[in-house]
């Protein structure tokens, strides 16, 4: 019995001395709780709105400062007109307008019925529908108070206008997202094994001993799996069209110059886990694990940003699946130009230089 006490003892001792243990233990159940806590749910809040109200009534008002008050909604601006409201969604930066006609209060009053039109952004269906769901209602609710003061049949009829997306087709949202996920994992798997590969064979030694500059031996390293990548694009894009008809309404040059810069980042961003782990093990596990989990929590194909705390929101932004979604969806969903995607292909190119100059410097020391 005392032998037994004697090995629980020592065993207990080895866990609370070894403090990655006990960061497995009790670190990694609490980030997970509070991160899938936050992160996973279909609930949409504080989602950017525009209203254009042409009415400019008590009626139009009262309706917008109960879209003010839901938590659901957070109103960006008031627009004057249609032609602003098409720029807006353009620049992605909002997921529903709201539009009231002229005489809304005149017509509510006189013909106990009037019509406001909600416009959303279906390249997201799930979202789409939610949000003028979470419309519909708050309107609804304001025309039984009408009713409960007048007694009168007041109607409101809510005409719903999906663009970009008006079938509601799950592939124009899944697809974006799934090449996004996909080429991460596969080029950050296929290079987080290159160098530390080297240092297992033995052959290390010979890299030591050869007269190529560090960046050459980096790109050397990168460039099969470049071309393997791209090829893999290809396919994937090819299956999306032509099986799960998906359109490229964008540019096909663009899409293909972006998801270079973002197949190189991805690469870099492998070769940066190889230099860093001492076994292909780990690499493959850190690669895996590193990769997947933050790509689906935020990229936010699955689960919308903005329902996140902002720090979590802070931290999306350095998830480059995030940026590469945002491009494809430009592309090939909206049919924009470069230049409405300058923004997340400057964020890009700026991930990749800072890649290859950590990778630079950090195969450097390895070599010596």
């Amino acid at each position: 019995m005392n032998n037994i006490s004697t090995f629980i003892r020592k065993e207990f001792l080895h866990v609370f001395r070894d403090r990655k243990t006990l960061l497995m233990l009790f670190g990694l159940p609490i980030v997970q709780i509070i991160l899938f806590g936050f992160a996973l749910t279909n609930e949409i809040k504080n989602a950017k709105i525009v209203v254009c109200d042409y009415a400019k009534d008590a009626a139009s008002q009262q309706i917008i400062e109960k879209l003010k008050a839901s938590e659901q909604f957070e109103i960006q601006n008031t627009l004057l007109g249609h032609k602003q409201i098409e720029a807006t969604f353009k620049e992605g930066q909002i997921k529903m307008a709201v539009v009231f006609p002229a005489n809304f209060n005149n017509d509510l009053l006189h013909k106990n019925k009037a019509q406001v039109q909600l416009i959303t952004d279906a390249s997201d269906p799930n979202t789409a529908t939610t949000i003028s769901g979470y419309a519909s209602q708050i309107i609804m609710d304001y025309r039984n108070e009408l009713m409960l003061l007048q007694d009168l049949p007041y109607q409101i009829n809510t005409e719903m206008r999906m663009i970009y997306n008006p079938e509601l087709k799950a592939a124009v949202n899944f697809v974006p997202g799934v090449m996004s996920l996909i080429l991460l994992l596969v080029c950050v798997l296929m290079t987080s094994v290159a160098i530390v590969k080297e240092k297992e064979m033995g052959t290390m030694e010979v890299l030591l001993v050869s007269p190529f500059n560090p960046f050459l031996v980096i790109v050397s390293k990168a460039v099969p799996y470049l071309a393997v990548s791209l090829i893999n694009l290809t396919v994937i894009l090819l299956l999306s069209v032509f099986v799960l008809g998906m359109p490229i309404n964008g540019s096909v040059l663009l899409l293909y110059a972006v998801s270079t810069l973002f197949i190189i980042t991805a690469l870099s961003l492998g070769l940066l886990i190889s230099n860093s782990t001492a076994s292909q093990q780990a690499a493959m596990l850190i690669s895996l694990m590193g990769m997947l989990v933050p790509s689906i929590l935020f990229t936010g194909f699955m689960f919308p940003l903005e329902n996140m705390p902002y720090p979590l929101q802070l931290v999306s932004h350095i998830i480059p699946a995030k940026w590469y979604y945002i491009i494809v969806k430009s592309i090939m969903v909206k049919g924009l130009g470069f230049s409405a995607i300058w923004k997340e292909t400057l964020v890009l190119f700026g991930m990749t230089l800072l890649l290859l100059v950590v990778n630079i410097k950090k195969f450097k020391i390895r070599l010596t």
